[in-house]
């Protein structure tokens, strides 16, 4: 894995970004980024009102993950390899579901200011996970902002992601279907993930595993 200092974990919410971000940097050795979900004040407000509190929470997104990026490369003495449970460009992909057409105009004039320093990841991993999937796990993590999501915004919110995702090109990517593995705590699951890394990739490949988790 000498070739992947830089690896984006992502998928719609609920596929398992961060564990499995956490899993990957405690085995590669690396440099472990977390998105700082719980600290938008406006999330509570947008899963009971999304009309209402879109622009705000989007906004507050993209500039918390602009900065983050932005730091993302300072010295590091003790690790090289960088493993992060997110992608920039997630945050498109979320306003072109929540925002209507004047604030995703706006959205749009902004973000293509912020995106032009963001460094690009060596690998995309997107967890592919069906909708009713994504619920189920949504519902077991118990997260009490997360409790007024409704099933039509993630199915719209998966949607976003697997046809962005169809169409990407910007880097290597590793479609991985989710739905009945588990690299957390199956380690046949993990194992087999650390070997496919472990190879030279280029363009899309996809990974269908057969394990149930």
């Amino acid at each position: 894995m000498a070739e992947l200092n830089y690896i984006n974990i992502e998928g719609a919410i609920g596929a398992g970004k961060s564990s499995l971000a956490k899993t990957l940097a405690e085995k590669m050795d690396a440099r472990l980024i977390l998105e700082e979900t719980e600290e938008n004040p406006f999330l509570p407000d947008f899963y009971k009102d999304k009309r209402r509190y879109a622009f705000q929470t989007q906004l507050f997104f993209l500039l918390s993950r602009h900065r983050q990026q932005q730091e993302l490369f300072a010295t590091d003495l003790f690790h090289k390899k960088i493993v992060s449970d997110y992608f920039f460009d997630k945050d498109r992909i979320f306003a072109s579901v929540t925002l209507d057409q004047r604030e995703f105009y706006l959205y749009e004039k902004l973000l293509l200011i912020l995106e032009k320093d963001i460094p690009r990841p060596d690998l995309v991993v997107y967890l592919q996970t069906s909708s009713e999937v994504l619920l189920k796990r949504i519902k077991e993590r118990g997260r009490f902002y997360e409790k007024n999501i409704d099933s039509e915004y993630i199915k719209a919110l998966n949607e976003a992601y697997n046809y962005y995702f169809f169409h990407y090109t910007k880097t290597p990517l590793l479609v991985v279907n989710t739905d009945r593995i588990d690299f957390v705590h199956n380690e046949k699951d993990l194992a087999d993930l650390l070997t496919l890394l472990a190879t030279p990739l280029s363009g899309t490949k996809y990974y269908v595993p057969m394990g149930e988790s």
